[in-house]
């Protein structure tokens, strides 16, 4: 009696298994429809929510968008730096030039040698015959150098292209992180990798904000998959190739949001997005550090109690692999997240992170940080 129910139990979970992957390829032949999406309830706040007009105000004119591509014209000047808005900043402190390259959300450039004094905004990229030809905004831009090169990592997006559906919850346009390359830090960087059309990551995937990791002379993307297609959105990585043209692995997970104390489930904690609302967890923004004493740290961000922050964990292990202890409390919070650590030319560590006032623009900031011990400890304000 019990073998053939042991057998019995066998043939239903092949039927269901061959019965699911006939579906699969099935439904990868089938054209993809756009699913009904459920809209936010109204005067609700969140991320790319209309802005709150207080009585009396009027309400800030739109920004016009210009392209990061070095092919639009654009005006160059010379502005301080609490006078720009950006969204998830990150500063390349580039020893061969003593300049500092501020780039975020929108792609385009700054340079300054003092912190205090930024030009731009610059173009970055050339895209021209490519699939991200035409694309006029790009999400969570960063500079690395690497092995002498220079690299830019920043998520494009796609809005013609339907790639995946959610049901009743989100329509996936291709997303993807690119890697482009320059032998300069203020560009022009180009897709390196021969296929105009290449994606580093799966073509269904809504992939955001990778960044560039090095560990033992192996380059890695760590990236996110985003919580909009995931609900508890993902930290993962894949190796690249030694010129970072391409991957050369399968994804790997790290961790899910939840695994963090920090982040708060978006709909229970009133936050809602694009309109919409999603149930569901946030990660975003990864950024890898060592501490003086060798401890690898990762700083990423969600949403919590105090609306957008940072969060930080630690691996248990020394390397990438983890496991991934997360930290009880966030490192910052109050609005402020998508972080990043760079060493001034006089050696004094800064985090640059982004801060918003309500619903007001995203400015960025700077913050003392001591890596001396196992763990960061946060400063003050730094007023450059």
């Amino acid at each position: 009696m019990k073998n053939s129910l042991s057998i019995s139990l066998a043939v239903i979970g092949l039927i269901t298994l061959v019965a699911f992957s006939g579906y699969a390829q099935t439904s990868e032949k089938k054209q993809l429809v756009p699913t009904v999406t459920i809209p936010a309830p109204p005067g609700t706040k969140g991320f790319g929510m209309p802005q709150t007009v207080k009585p009396g105000t009027t309400p800030a004119p739109r920004r016009i968008r210009i392209s990061a591509s070095v092919i639009e014209q654009r005006e160059i000047k010379t502005i301080l730096f609490d006078s720009i808005s950006m969204s998830d900043p990150y500063i390349l402190a580039d020893e061969a030039t003593k300049t500092y390259y501020l780039t975020g959300s929108g792609g385009c450039i700054y340079k300054s040698t003092d912190l205090k004094n930024w030009t731009g905004p610059y173009g970055a990229y050339d895209t021209r015959g490519t699939w991200m030809e035409g694309i006029n905004f790009v999400a969570a831009a960063e500079i690395h150098k690497v092995n002498g090169k220079y690299y830019y990592a920043a998520s494009f997006g796609d809005r013609k292209e339907l790639v995946d559906v959610v049901p009743r919850r989100y329509n996936i346009y291709r997303h993807q992180t690119m890697i482009l390359e320059s032998d300069k830090a203020e560009g022009p960087f180009k897709l390196k990798n021969t296929d105009p059309n290449y994606d580093y990551l799966p073509h269904n995937l809504d992939i955001i904000d990778g960044t560039i990791y090095n560990e033992n002379g192996q380059s890695y993307m760590v990236f996110v998959n985003e919580w909009m297609q995931t609900v508890d959105g993902t930290m993962e990585y894949v190796k690249l190739s030694p010129d970072l043209s391409k991957t050369i692995s399968d994804p790997v997970m790290l961790f899910r949001a939840t695994e963090s104390p920090c982040p708060l489930e978006m709909v229970g904690n009133g936050e809602m997005t694009y309109g919409l609302k999603l149930p569901g967890w946030v990660t975003d923004g990864p950024e890898l550090f060592r501490t003086k004493t060798g401890k690898l740290g990762m700083l990423w961000a969600s949403w919590g109690a105090k609306r957008y922050l940072e969060c930080v964990a630690y691996s248990q292990s020394g390397t990438i692999d983890g496991p991934w202890i997360q930290e009880e409390k966030p490192f910052v919070d109050n609005n402020t997240g998508h972080g990043m650590l760079f060493r001034t030319f006089s050696g004094k560590l800064l985090l640059c992170i982004h801060h918003a006032e309500g619903d007001g623009p995203r400015k960025p900031q700077f913050w003392e940080v001591d890596d001396a011990g196992d763990k960061l400890v946060l400063g003050k304000r730094f007023i450059p």
